[in-house]
């Protein structure tokens, strides 16, 4: 059981670096040029956050699991 929370803790930890990353990187001249153009965010930023999200609400599903 102990395992099980260390790794959920893990994974929230991951995730919230990977959306702490994707913010810092939409800053980049790349995504602000790629949102001028096309008013979205480049792929690399947006997988960032996706990744990041589904990594916390992986690792609070595991966290808050019986």
């Amino acid at each position: 059981m102990a395992t099980i929370k260390l790794t959920s803790l893990v994974l929230i930890v991951v995730g919230a670096g990977l959306a702490i990353w994707g913010y810092q990187k939409s800053g980049g001249f790349n995504s602000q040029l790629s949102n001028a153009l096309t008013g979205s965010h480049s792929d690399n930023v947006m997988m960032l956050y996706i990744g990041g999200a589904a990594c916390i609400i992986a690792g609070l599903f595991l966290f808050f699991r019986k």
